[in-house]
């Protein structure tokens, strides 16, 4: 009896300790562009409106891993965020700095409005801290549209 309660509570642990590194598990570059891509086509095919609100849903397609997809105007307005929706509210967005300064939000306007799509560096906190920390993320610009998408890994 003693040596079925042992091996079960082991079971437990094992099980709980791999379950928590899938949950850790990062994101893919490949898997970043994937679903720019794919909410991209959401935006084309639903519009703006819908597309928002199922981008802006923390329990929706557009969150996995340790990142999430939001959407933004080329004037600077998140449409978007799953993670901190307040960021919709916010006028000045585009002053938003990093912790090293970098206005970031300026940088995914001009990548998305200039080159279509690219990488844009700077420093975020990972859902659920404070902390920033290294990020990169994938701008991408929907075709024929004011709209970009945007998606990170951290480092």
């Amino acid at each position: 009896m003693k040596r079925s309660i042992q091996t079960t509570a082991i079971v437990f642990i094992l099980i709980t300790c791999f379950t928590a590194l899938a949950w850790a598990e990062g994101a893919t570059k490949e898997e970043v562009v994937a679903k720019c891509e794919a909410a991209g086509k959401l935006v084309k095919e639903k519009g703006v409106e819908m597309a928002s609100q199922v981008i802006g849903n923390k329990e929706g397609p557009f969150v996995w891993k340790d990142t999430y997809v939001f959407l933004m105007d080329l004037d600077g307005k998140m449409l978007a965020h799953p993670i901190k929706p307040e960021l919709t509210e916010r006028a000045d967005i585009l002053e938003v700095k990093d912790t090293d300064g970098k206005p970031l939000f300026v940088e995914f306007v001009e990548v998305a409005g200039k080159k279509g799509d690219g990488w844009v560096d700077y420093m975020w906190p990972k859902p659920g801290q404070d902390t920033p920390v290294a990020k990169s993320s994938y701008i991408y610009r929907v075709p024929g549209t004011p709209y970009f998408v945007g998606a990170g890994i951290y480092k």
